[in-house]
């Protein structure tokens, strides 16, 4: 008996996405299939970011053709999370660093830059000859980073001197720009800066003793006397209230990495059930594990319809908190669950790499405590519905 087709979209979400997003998702598809898979669980072992090969591999692909652009506007969320969500569906760490580039850098630059900074960054960032990352979290600031930013800039001339550290940054230890966001010690409010990673005083070293998204590498950056240009300070950031635009903007990508993570773990599960047999036959005929399984489907299914009506409701109304807060705590504690349930499902075999569970059951905990963790969109979502604000 042949088993059925393993096929994770079982309400054909995605059978009438614009044509522009179905076509790059196929190529991405394709890509990740029969390229970057075979050489996944290679590097995520050993921590290794091949970066010259993926970069190269990202300009060929063209996924960001008019990527920031009113021409791409009326389905620019659905595309960047269909994208988020097949490179997630292979491996996470790949998701973060094209998230990382793609979403918090351009779009801080898209969203807060000037007329002219844009026109400057964004065509290099598109056609991947620069490469970004995005400078927010600090060591001892990660949720409280609204109120508690440490990193500081203050004028000198035309020139702004920036220093403090800025921890789990993606990308930041071989990139070629990086979006720091630090406290004016004038006026104390928050502005953003685009900072070239050779500037004197940039430092960036390699984080080490990962569990979750091993290949793409974070940084501890260092900013001392960092002196970066007033054209480089992005113009439209004002207040912190700029950059939670940006992150809002973003968020609606991380649920589609939960979406694409679980989506992967239980396709990988599915093909494990059908093949491997116990008792004299295929584990799929067992009553517990279909249950897993189906349980594993539900999860996927909802998660690809809240997913996908947040990324259309931002894309027709703009970036409302709330609404991607509330896809990105589902999504992310739903991938949680699933990944759980395929490694179950897989025994023993579920902890070695070389059967891929184990690596997006890993890297699964990275998703959900990124992008704003768990709590912390929980209680955007609370903020909205009661009309009470729970934060500290």
């Amino acid at each position: 008996m042949t088993p059925p087709a393993i096929v994770a979209d079982f309400y054909d979400w995605f059978a009438a996405l614009p044509v522009p997003v179905q076509e790059a998702r196929t190529r991405l598809r394709a890509f990740l299939r029969d390229e970057w898979e075979p050489r996944a669980n290679h590097y995520w072992e050993r921590a290794e970011f091949p970066r010259e090969y993926l970069v190269g591999a990202m300009r060929e692909l063209d996924l960001l053709r008019g990527a920031w652009t009113p021409e791409r506007t009326a389905y620019a969320t659905l595309m960047d999370g269909l994208l988020s969500m097949e490179f997630a569906r292979v491996d996470p760490s790949l998701a973060t660093f094209f998230g990382v580039h793609a979403g918090l850098c351009m779009g801080a630059i898209a969203l807060c830059g000037s007329e002219a900074q844009q026109a400057e960054w964004l065509p290099a960032l598109r056609s991947w000859d620069l490469v970004g990352a995005f400078g927010l979290t600090e060591p001892d600031v990660g949720s409280g980073v609204a109120r508690g930013l440490t990193t500081t800039c203050r004028r000198e001339g035309e020139a702004w001197v920036l220093n403090g550290q800025k921890k789990w940054i993606g990308n930041a230890t071989w990139c070629d720009v990086v979006i720091v966001w630090a406290r004016d010690e004038a006026d104390r409010q928050v502005k953003g800066f685009i900072v070239r990673t050779t500037l004197p005083g940039y430092s960036a070293d390699l984080m080490h003793g990962k569990i979750a998204q091993r290949t793409v590498h974070n940084g501890l950056i260092t900013l001392r006397d960092v002196r970066v240009h007033e054209r480089d300070r992005l113009q439209g950031a004002h207040t912190f209230a700029d950059t939670q635009r940006v992150l809002v903007t973003a968020r609606c990508g991380t649920a589609w990495q939960g979406v694409g993570c679980a989506m992967g773990a239980y396709e990988h599960a599915l093909r494990y059930a059908q093949t491997r047999t116990q008792f004299g036959r295929p584990i799929g005929g067992f009553q517990l594990v279909q249950m897993m399984l189906v349980t594993m489907l539900g999860s996927v299914t909802a998660m690809i319809g809240l997913a996908m009506r947040a990324s259309e409701l931002q894309d027709r109304l703009g970036p409302v908190d709330e609404l991607s807060a509330l896809a990105k705590q589902f999504c992310a504690a739903r991938c949680r669950e699933v990944v759980q349930l395929a490694r179950e499902s897989l025994g023993g075999n579920g902890i070695l790499l070389e059967y891929h569970v184990a690596r997006l059951f890993a890297d699964a905990e990275a998703i959900y405590s990124y992008e704003g963790s768990n709590e912390i969109n929980a209680l955007i979502v609370g903020r909205a519905i009661t009309g009470h604000s729970a934060f500290v």
